[in-house]
């Protein structure tokens, strides 16, 4: 296929797309939708039989940039990361660093024990330990007739 170039301005704003297009494709090739434009990192949730393990992908935050709160029923997990503000000599070519910040908020049932929930940074994940509750056995009894 060949682009012939014209004086149409909507055909210069297509070659403008079209090379921002090509020349920003290997930068930005493997990147998701949900961590990129919507702003927020992957969560895998997981259900053992005593609780629920959830694991956060947040590489290149620490432990300090989290905060993990539960209001009624609902957790939420945010994260914010700062730019570093430093005086840089060199010329910078390309910056694909940024700071970052994110919220997820989670409804939990009633099966969750709130009052023993745990939160662990390692490795650019975070773990999130929510456990059940007891469950309250049934109770079974004979009821006469009378």
């Amino acid at each position: 296929m060949t682009f012939v170039k014209t004086n149409n301005p909507l055909a210069k704003s297509f070659d403008g797309l079209m090379n921002e297009l090509f020349n920003e494709l290997p930068a930005n090739f493997g990147k998701t939708m949900r961590e990129d434009v919507l702003g927020f990192p992957p969560v895998n949730i997981t259900e053992k039989n005593d609780y629920y393990h959830l694991e956060v992908a947040a590489p290149g935050f620490e432990k300090s940039n989290f905060n993990v709160k539960l209001e009624g029923n609902t957790l939420t997990i945010s994260g914010e990361k700062q730019a570093e503000q430093k005086a840089e000599t060199d010329k910078v070519v390309r910056r694909e660093f940024s700071a970052k910040s994110f919220k997820r908020t989670f409804t939990l049932d009633e099966k969750i024990d709130a009052t023993n929930i745990s939160a662990k940074y390692e490795n650019g994940i975070l773990h999130v330990g929510l456990p059940k509750k007891e469950e309250v056995k049934a109770v079974t009894k004979d009821i006469s007739i009378q």
